[in-house]
Parts: C-alpha cells; structure tokens; sequence
C-alpha cells in the first residue's frame, strides 16, 4: 500500500510509501485520498497527520509517470490539496525530510506544517523550464512572504525548515522526532477548536509588493535570455498579488500548460531524464553488487591529478597521490590546498574543512604506497608507451580486487587492459578538466571489463557527484570523438573563408559556453597536435585543416603560452584577435589556391552542430553510446553545449532530421565534402521519418 494509516491516540498519522523520494503518483493520490475520506468518517479521530516513510516527506510528482496519462488521471494533486483544504478535522503535515515540488504544494494545501529543521523545501519545477502546478505560485508567497517566494521559485533552490522558521509556513520546526512533535501540536489544535486556517485565505505582504515585482521582473529578465519560465514564475506571483485565490490559481494553470509545451522546457525535462537514464545500464542489475572501495590512489599530481583526488577528498575517501619528482608532488600538493582556500574565500568551505581534507591526502614518491588501494587512478601523460609502464606496475603491486582505472581521454582501453595480468579490473574513468568542477565523467567499459567493476564506478560517479555515462571502447569515446568531426569542420571554415572570432561568435550566439577556438586556446592547443600526428598515421585518408599545425609550429599553444588562435596579455585571460593569426590563415587559403568567401552564422552553426550529429549517429549505430540521450549528456554536462536546446541529438530531433540530412547534402557539395558522408543511421531514421530519441 502506498499509504499507510496508523491511529495514535484519535490521531489518524498517514505515511506516504512510494520509495525512492515519495514521488505522488497516481496510485498514492488515490490512496490518499480514500485514506482522508475514512478519516473523515471516523468519530474516533479528531486530526490527521500526514508523512512520509523513510527519510523524505515527498520529492513531488512521479517522475515515472511523465509523458503517461496517469500523470494527468484524477485525483490530481489539486484535488488531493482541495481535499485536505475542506476536511472539517485539522490537518498537519509533518515534513521528515525532502518536501520538492509538488511535496511542498501538498503541505501548503494542510492547515498545519511542523517540520524538522534540515528539511530541504522548495519549488525546483523552473529547472524543468516550468513553473509549480499546483498552487505554489499561489500559495508559497501567502506563506512566506512574496520575497522570498519570488527568490525560492525563480532560482529553483531548496531551503532549510530552519531559516523559515519565523514564517508563517511552519507552525513548529523541530530538532527530531517530528511525528512525535506533529502528534502533540496535533492534539492541542483539536483540543482547542480553533478555526481551521487555508493558506489560500491568507493575505500576501510586502510594503511594495508593484515596486518590487516589475525591479525582479527587469532582473530575471536580463538574467534568463534563453529561458521563459523565469518571468512566467514572476508573472505567477504578481497574479498572486493582485489577483483573487482562484483567479491567481487559473493563471498558473494557463501558465504551466503554455510553458509544458516550449522547446526549452522540452529540452531541459529531456536532459533531466537523460541524466538518471545514463546511470542505467542494461546488463547491471540491482543484483550486481558495487565493490568496496575505501581508499583511492591517483597517479599524477598535475591539473589533472590533483582535480581527480579532490573529488574524493571532498567524499571524505583517503587518497594517496603519486608522483615521480619532489617538486612535482610539493607542487600539486600545494595547488589542491590554494583551490580548497579559494574556497574557504568564497565561503564555500571552512577552514576547518579544508585541513580534514588535506588531513586524508598522502602524497608519496613510491608506489608502494598504493598496495592497500581499493580503486586506483592514473592521470599520466597520453601516450601508450607511459600508460604500459604504469600499469605493469600497478599489476606488480597492487592487491586482488582493486580496480584500475584511466584517465585517458582518446587511447583504447583495451589495449591499456592487456598491460595487465586482470583486465577485468581495468575500465576507463575520464574526467573533464577542471576535474573538481566538471560533472561529466565518461565512464569506459573494455570488452573484459567485469560488471561489477562497472556497477562500482558508477556508484562513485554519484558519490563523488559527477554525471557518468558509460561509453564503449573506441578512439576518443563518445565526447572527443565527436568533438574531432566538430573541430575538423570549424578548421575548414578557416581555410575557406571564415576567422577564428566570427566562428567563436557563432557558436556562442548559438548557445555553447565557448566556441571552438577559445576552447582550444584553454586546453591547450598542442593537444589537438598531438591527436593529429597519431592520426595521420593510423587514418592518412582523414584531412584536416593545416592551420591548427601552422599554430602549433609557431609555439602558439594557448592560453599556457600567452597567444593561440588568439592573443592574451598578462593578468587578462580575454581573447584578444590576433593580427599574425589572421596573416597566417589567409596566407594558407592562398597556398592551397582556395578563394576565400563569405560565410553566414548559419553556416557555421549548421556545420559544426551537424558534424556532432553525424559522428553521433555513428556512435549509436557502433553501440558505444547505448542511447542517443546517453550522448546529449556527454554534451550538456562535458561539453557546454547550450541546455536549452536539449543536446545534440535532441537538437537534431527538433530540427527534424530530414532537414538535417538535406543541409548536410547542401555541404557536402562544398569544400571537402567527403566529410559529410552520412552515417546509415541517420539516413534510416530520416528515411523512416523518425527521431534519435523516439
């Protein structure tokens, strides 16, 4: 039963029991409200509580249920809240724990509210590009104050029970026990006989409520360009404010139902979806176990290293850091302690918190000190060579059942397996630089990789609160392998006509955090360099522009070197358009007799999102990403491809992808147009008039 009812001296307490967040389904609303129907109609009961079971009150709607019509089937939540509004006993909500989203609008809908005080309560639906359907909009303000119902429903954060304390939203905010404590205040109310008060009938406060709405109107506007439900959660409480209950409440209604259907909220719930789907994976069931892991150990203790051991230093997991020279190791170590003090400087962290964490960090010179490792990373240079090197010792040393991983971003796993006697303990953990602020974390899974090893990294990722996609063994992954076609495009854009800025401005305009030449003046250039000498010549017949070369072969790596694609000056990390680099791309236009031209935004934008898409169909079609969300993750969390447009593939999807394949044949007639050959996939779809995401 997912409500549970238990009498307790007259008092009818009903627990909410639908792990793993309470989630209000279809089949817990109807028992709640039969549950208060027989409350109702029993004498012996003079109030009524309302829980819930485990460690959560309720994380709001059934996630299981979106897009199904049980979302929609009567009794919906406001016929449950307008139930609890009209019973004629007291009704008290006591909030154990997480009270999100429809969680929340069903306490506002009880007389009472008693919670504990770590309770996290809020209104995350604009996360969703919605707004709260079910009164929030309405009653949030009337509980708390328009304020700080203004500033809870447009950021989407949840609040601790104790800092609104002195709002009228609780009645009583306690330290423990709060059914004990909703029990009592439950007595007392019907032992008194008081008049049942509604939130719906309380008036909302503010000094200027019309002055202080259009200044939070011009703000949310200038901070939310490319999200609408924003100012529709601002023009929710102005109703709020100026309208009757019921009036404000249809306003919401029109609202919700208008932002449901934006290709933003579309794009930002399907990116929602896509994160908790990418930790499932078919073949790993509830009943393969994760392995222990209770000390880590990390080879490396450069940018990435050191990124890597602070995010399970900030799990509370000892990590034991390894590195071939003193200064190289006094130098990482010294790094891990300026981040955790920039953020002591932030208020972010303690300083207390920070020597706990440098307390569980062992640096050594040997790796001896990883024999007792339950989980060991390496963050080396990205070359087989010195990966072969290091695993044959990590065989060498390390004990039975530790799990070893690399960091590699491109080099095929497997390969880096068979350095070792246990390639059923090797998988790939790629982290994105900076590692202790990126949440992608491609996880690779080698032809011999042992299902619990796989079930054991994925169970970090979400300790260590990274977003894990698992991905196949190929060259580059899903992420980098992708990326390559996208960056192949932006070169030939260069060669044909086209700067670094203008395609940079594209992409930006277009919604990525940052265009491709800016990207790769941050990584560092001579990266790329790298990949493509070993791909010229493991694949001669793939061509790339030659001007990331030419850069390379004039030392401009990037930001790290002070000039790229662009120029940077000292204590200024701007992108500055640099005049030699201008120089040197239409020079090269020149020396392969190219004329330059004119290009379009458009162009540019089509291109390089295409090339993604392209490359990604192959991916599905390969099997190294097992679904096309699985790669709009990699983007949205990795990649900073723009949220509101849902990833690529999604993308792809809005677009239709029959207009996709036709501007890809419209390229194709250009400049190295064998780039452009389509994957089968995408002509079967397109053909077949479906989509990656169907």
């Amino acid at each position: 039963m997912p409500v549970h009812t238990d009498l307790r001296d007259g008092v009818a307490v009903l627990t909410l029991d639908n792990p793993p967040v309470n989630g209000l389904g279809l089949a817990i609303r109807r028992e709640l409200v039969e549950a208060l129907e027989r409350a109702q109609g029993d004498s012996a009961i003079r109030a009524i509580v309302i829980t819930g079971g485990g460690r959560v009150f309720s994380g709001g709607a059934d996630i299981r249920e979106f897009n199904r019509p049980e979302s929609g089937q009567a009794p919906t939540l406001p016929t449950v809240i307008a139930e609890i509004e009209r019973s004629s006993k007291p009704v008290i909500v006591a909030i154990n724990g997480l009270a999100l989203g429809g969680g929340l609008e069903l306490a506002l809908g009880a007389h009472y509210r008693v919670a504990v005080s770590d309770a996290q309560v809020g209104l995350p639906e604009v996360k969703l590009g919605i707004l709260p359907g079910a009164g929030g909009t309405q009653r949030l303000p009337r509980a708390v104050g328009l304020e700080t119902a203004l500033n809870m429903i447009v950021s989407g954060a949840p609040v601790a029970a104790s800092k609104l304390a002195g709002t009228r939203l609780f009645d009583r905010v306690v330290d423990a026990d709060v059914v004990t404590a909703a029990l009592v205040f439950a007595n007392e109310i019907a032992q008194s006989g008081a008049a049942l008060p509604r939130v719906r009938d309380w008036a909302i406060e503010h000094d200027n409520a019309e002055g202080f709405l259009a200044f939070s109107r011009a703000a949310v506007e200038a901070a939310s360009a490319h999200y609408p439900a924003p100012l529709k959660c601002v023009d929710a409480l102005a109703a709020a404010a100026r309208l009757p209950f019921d009036a404000g409440i249809a306003f919401e209604r029109d609202a919700f139902v208008a932002l449901v259907n934006t290709p933003e909220s579309r794009a930002l719930r399907h990116a929602f979806f896509g994160e908790r789907a990418a930790a499932k994976v078919a073949d790993i069931g509830s009943e393969v176990k994760p392995r222990d892991v209770r000390k880590v150990g990390v080879i490396g203790a450069g940018t990435m290293g050191g990124g890597i051991s602070m995010n399970f230093l900030n799990a509370g997991l000892p990590v034991t850091i390894v590195e071939t020279g003193q200064e190289a190791l006094d130098r990482g170590i010294a790094t891990i302690r300026k981040n955790y003090e920039n953020s002591v400087k932030k208020g972010k962290l303690s300083a207390t918190q920070v020597e706990q964490r440098m307390a569980l960090l062992t640096p050594t010179l040997s790796y001896d000190g990883l024999k007792d490792a339950d989980l060991i990373i390496e963050a080396v240079f990205e070359d087989y060579a010195v990966k072969e090197s290091v695993f044959r010792q990590l065989d060498t040393i390390a004990k039975s059942g530790a799990i070893l991983a690399s960091n590699t971003s491109t080099l095929d796993v497997d390969r880096i397996a068979a350095f070792t006697s246990r390639p059923q303990d090797v998988l790939g953990m790629h982290f994105f630089s900076p590692a202790n602020v990126m949440k992608l974390l491609e996880v690779v899974r080698g032809a011999k990789t042992a299902k619990d090893v796989l079930a054991t990294a994925l169970a970090l990722a979400k300790a260590i609160r990274k977003t894990a996609v698992v991905s196949g063994v190929c060259d580059g992954f899903i992420g980098n392998r992708m990326l390559e076609q996208y960056i192949r495009q932006a070169g030939f854009l260069l060669d044909e006509g086209a700067l670094p800025q203008q395609v940079d401005r594209a992409m930006e305009n277009f919604g990525f955090a940052m265009g491709p030449f800016r990207m790769g003046d941050l990584a560092g250039n001579d990266i790329g360099w790298a990949i493509r000498k070993r791909r010229y010549v493991e694949k001669p017949q793939m061509t790339y522009s030659r001007t990331a070369d030419l850069l390379c072969e004039r030392g401009r790596y990037g930001q790290k070197t002070g000039k790229g694609w662009y120029d940077y000056r000292a204590g200024d990390r701007a992108a500055h358009p640099s005049a030699e680099v201008e120089a040197l791309i239409v020079q090269h236009s020149r020396d392969i007799e190219l004329e330059r031209r004119e290009i379009g935004d458009e162009e540019i934008v089509e291109r390089l999102v295409y090339a993604l898409v392209n490359e990604g169909a192959r991916i599905l079609e390969e099997g190294v990403a097992a679904k096309a969300s699985d790669i709009d993750i990699v983007y949205l969390a990795g990649y900073g491809f723009p949220p509101w447009r849902g990833g690529p593939m999604f993308h792809a999807d809005t677009v239709g992808l029959y207009n996709v394949l036709g501007a890809m044949r419209r390229h194709a007639r250009g400049y190295q147009g064998l780039a452009w050959t389509p994957a089968p996939l995408l002509l079967l779809l397109a053909d077949a008039g479906k989509s990656f995401n169907a």
